[in-house]
């Protein structure tokens, strides 16, 4: 049997002919060719499978395709800017040293995106305890917890700076616009 679906992954709507045993995992990295999502364990444990469900952290080789068929699904292809250039999480990734192998890395960065959406004010022990529900033989956790927190920190740092800048604007705009 074959059932026909529509993934919204990336931003891009994928019309696809499946057959429903398959995971998401497979889907998309033989149907719509998106490879940076590894399958490792195959049971939900590992965490290298990792995407983004509507802007949540799910487990791609634990889902179905029609269970996400009305869904925004992120792969780590999504995390790049515009040009291919890597993202700012991938940055600090690289800059910390957290990638060592790469097989658990797309699943670490998708965690790290949901979760730091979520609590863009995560602090040191909160990313600890996130990153544990993924699992990594090469790098002893510490050059991913300290690529979040990075991340973290340099993101506040840049809102805050975009907020300060609107408040200028706005205090000058009052400032000009009234009498002398």
């Amino acid at each position: 049997m074959i059932q026909l679906i529509e993934l919204r992954v990336n931003g891009e709507c994928h019309d696809l002919a499946i057959e429903p045993r398959r995971t998401l995992a497979d889907v998309l990295r033989h149907d719509v060719g998106l490879t940076g999502t590894h399958v490792g364990c195959e049971h939900g444990v590992c965490g290298a499978c990792t995407v983004l469900v509507d802007g949540a952290p799910a487990r791609a080789c634990l889902l179905f395709p029609a269970q996400v068929e009305n869904s925004e699904i992120r792969t780590v292809e999504s995390l790049g800017g515009p040009g291919g250039e890597p993202g700012d999480l991938q940055r600090c990734f690289s800059e910390h040293h957290g990638l060592q192998c790469g097989f658990c890395t797309p699943g670490f960065l998708m965690l790290a995106e949901g979760y730091l959406a979520e609590r863009p004010d995560a602090n040191r022990e909160e990313i600890r305890e996130v990153v544990a529900s993924n699992l990594c033989r090469c790098t002893g956790y510490q050059t991913i917890v300290d690529a979040i927190e990075d991340c973290a920190t340099r993101r506040r740092a840049a809102l805050q700076e975009r907020l300060d800048g609107r408040t200028r604007t706005s205090t000058e705009t009052r400032t000009q616009g009234s009498p002398a």
